[in-house]
């Protein structure tokens, strides 16, 4: 911030795995873990036609406009404070025009995800279905039998992958928040030894984040998530003010640097805009989900008219010498003083909401090893431990560009390009079929190189770069 042998009915086919936890659009969804009963997944005939819109039960659904702002809100997180560093590490113009197509490209991997749960919605006959969900069942209903007893693992893979990109965007936020303190006490003074002394700022957080990750309910916390995206539309538009204050000539900005900084910004632009893990449950949660290809095109053409006026003009104002956050930028005036110290409160408690999903699925498995009367204090006791994880993980890497570009590589590609491409192969494979000269076979083959491609040689520059900064 998501089974088993045919020939079984399912048990419980509504809200099967949402009830374990509610989603709540407020918020980037968590991933779900897989339900307490075994469900059995089975596959009814195409002349059994079911309804899932009708049959749909929703306490309070969303229409078009709202889950189009679901959507913007799960796209758009800390990443869009350091996207201007990936400008930085490509050239201008090749970020802009690679932004645009990875717009198209993540619209495109979530529409064939979202499409593939709707086509096994009507031939399961259930109504909803989380990512974990959606590749468990792909996989057991699948053309391959002898694959199917695989299916549970496909499901943890998913869950393994989006833990790691929340608890990673968790380490991302703990720098942002630590930089904007050190830029505020020490009035932007940059001398030799800053990241060491960066170091020791967040490790002054471990505690303050410690006390605010026990807080175990979201209902705290919720509110902030609204100012969190005031805030980021302010930063957006103060991005663009002072930028064009200090910009230079656009015929001096490199438009291409080298193909290592270039797979370092690919991982940096998928970290800042994909919403992969919000777009079942939003989908879920419409009162009309035929329409989400709409809400798809309006919020992805939002996120990335963001990303492109931070970037662009982040990049092109700041120069050479920009840092992440952006915030850190500004001059060292009232009003921009006064951004970075309320974009680092926000992110502190967007902290916890970020953590929160991922902690909730570990928490769901680890519960069942200790006696239940003893769940109060061993569930602090494992919030604690991922704390400190996380704060070690910040201290050790304390390099926002980098760490977001290996998050986007080696998370984001896989669950973002990847799994959604496998998903739909298996679902597609026997009904419509591949098509004439297997032209769908070759279209998700293609989807897979390219985020085979990404993660390699995008986790790859990431993690040399990582290392280089150490």
């Amino acid at each position: 911030m998501f089974c088993h042998k045919l020939g079984v009915q399912i048990l419980n086919p509504v809200n099967s795995t949402q009830s374990q936890v509610e989603f709540d659009p407020e918020n980037k969804p968590p991933p779900q873990p897989p339900p307490d009963l075994k469900r059995r997944f089975v596959v009814h005939a195409e002349k059994d036609h079911f309804d899932f819109v009708a049959h749909r039960q929703i306490k309070k659904p969303t229409n078009t406009l709202e889950s189009t702002g679901h959507l913007i809100k799960g796209c758009l997180g800390g990443g869009i404070m350091g996207i201007h560093e990936a400008y930085m590490k490509s050239g201008l113009w090749t970020s802009l025009v690679f932004t645009i197509i990875f717009g198209f490209y993540i619209a495109y991997c979530v529409h064939i995800l979202v499409k593939s749960a709707q086509t096994l919605y009507r031939r399961l006959h259930i109504t909803e279905l989380s990512y974990p969900d959606l590749a468990e069942a792909s996989l057991e209903v699948g053309p391959f039998p002898s694959l199917r007893k695989y299916s549970r693992w496909f499901r943890y893979a998913v869950d393994l992958v989006i833990c790691l990109d929340l608890f990673g965007a968790c380490c991302v936020y703990q720098i942002i928040i630590a930089k904007t303190i050190k830029e505020v006490v020490e009035e932007g003074t940059h001398e030799v030894g800053d990241m060491n002394r960066l170091r020791l700022y967040i490790l002054t957080l471990l505690v303050p984040v410690l006390l605010l990750c026990m807080i175990t309910t979201l209902k705290y916390l919720a509110p902030f998530s609204l100012l969190a995206d005031v805030f980021i539309v302010t930063c957006v538009i103060a991005t663009v003010v002072y930028g064009l204050q200090s910009a230079p000539a656009l015929r001096e900005m490199p438009a291409w640097k080298d193909a290592m900084g270039f797979f370092e910004f690919c991982g940096i632009v998928i970290f800042s805009m994909e919403g992969i893990g919000v777009s079942l449950p939003i989908e879920n949660n419409m009162k009309d989900p035929t329409q989400f290809p709409k809400v798809l095109s309006y919020g992805m053409s939002i996120v990335v008219m963001f990303l492109i006026l931070v970037g662009f003009f982040g990049y092109w104002g700041f120069g050479e010498q920009s840092i992440s956050p952006v915030t850190l930028n500004f001059p060292n005036a009232i009003f921009p003083t006064i951004l970075k110290c309320l974009m680092g409160i926000m992110i502190f408690i967007t902290f916890a909401l970020n953590f929160w999903a991922p902690f909730n699925l570990v928490w769901y498995y680890m519960a069942k090893k200790h006696d239940a009367s003893k769940h109060w204090i061993w569930e602090r006791v494992y919030r604690a431990i991922f704390v400190v994880i996380i704060t070690a993980i910040a201290i050790a890497f304390p390099n926002i560009g980098n760490l977001m570009g290996l998050l986007g590589a080696f998370c984001l590609s896989n669950m973002g390009f990847i799994f959604p491409a496998m998903i739909e192969l298996l679902v597609i494979w026997e009904t419509p079929g591949l098509g004439r000269w297997r032209w769908r076979l070759w279209k998700n083959v293609f989807v897979i190189f390219l985020g085979v491609l990404l993660f390699v040689a995008g986790t790859y520059s990431n993690v040399k770069g990582l290392i280089v900064n150490l």
